[in-house]
C-alpha cells in the first residue's frame, strides 16, 4: 500500500459512522482491505489452529462485503450484531465503527479471538469476542453475519442454531457464500452477499 494512505489510515482512527464510511469509500478499491488491517492495526493472519471438520480456514471478509452489509441491510445504532466467524474481528470493529451497533463475535480459534481482544483494548472498542464452536453455541442478536464459516454437516447444525434463534425473536441475516434455504433472501450488490429475513 502506498505510504500516502497508510498515514491517511492512522489518521482516520478517530473517524466513525458516516464519515469513516466516506473515508474508506474514498480510498481505491484495491487498496481498501490494506487500509482497514492498517487503520485497525490488524497484523496478517497466523496459521489455523485445529479446525474440526467442515470449519474453513480464516481468510478475512473484503471490505466492501462489509460495507454493503451495513448500507444494504442496513444496520441500525440499536441492533445487536453477531459475527459467525469472525477471525480477528475486520467484521466486528468496522459494524461498531460504522453503526455504533452493539457487535460481538464468535470464532473457534482460541488465538485469533485473543488477538480479536486485544485489539479490542488498544482501540478502545466496546465489543465482545467468544470462543465457541458455531454448531453448539446458543446464538442471540437481532442481526447475524456470515462469512462462509463452515461448510458441510458443521454448516447444517448451524443453520439448525440460527433458525432456533429464529423461533425466539426476527433476525435479519448478511451471508458472503452462505445459503440459508429456509429464509426469504434477496441479493447485494456485491456478488455474493445475499440477505435473509427470517421471522
Amino acid at each position: 500500500m502506498d505510504p500516502s494512505l497508510q498515514t491517511l489510515a492512522r489518521a482516520s482512527r478517530e473517524l466513525r459512522g458516516l464519515a469513516l464510511d466516506e473515508r474508506l469509500r474514498s480510498v481505491p478499491v484495491l487498496d481498501r482491505d490494506a487500509f482497514v488491517d492498517e487503520l485497525l492495526e490488524l497484523e496478517p493472519p497466523p496459521p489455523d489452529l485445529d479446525l474440526p471438520a467442515g470449519a474453513v480456514p480464516y481468510l478475512p471478509c473484503p471490505v466492501d462485503d462489509i460495507l454493503a452489509f451495513v448500507r444494504e441491510l442496513p444496520v441500525q445504532a440499536t441492533d445487536e450484531v453477531v459475527v459467525l466467524g469472525s477471525g480477528l474481528g475486520r467484521v466486528v470493529f468496522l459494524v461498531h465503527l460504522l453503526t455504533g451497533a452493539a457487535a460481538r463475535g464468535i470464532e473457534i480459534q482460541w488465538h485469533l479471538v485473543e488477538r480479536a481482544r486485544a485489539t479490542a483494548i488498544a482501540l478502545h472498542l466496546d465489543v465482545t469476542f467468544d470462543c465457541a464452536n458455531l454448531a453448539e453455541v446458543e446464538l442471540d442478536g437481532s442481526v447475524l453475519f456470515l462469512y462462509a464459516p463452515c461448510n458441510g454437516e458443521l454448516l447444517a447444525r448451524v443453520r439448525d442454531r440460527i433458525s432456533a434463534l429464529a423461533n425466539r425473536r426476527a433476525i435479519a441475516i448478511g451471508a458472503v457464500g452462505v445459503e440459508l434455504p429456509y429464509a426469504k433472501a434477496r441479493p447485494g450488490s456485491t456478488p455474493a452477499l445475499t440477505f435473509y429475513e427470517v421471522r
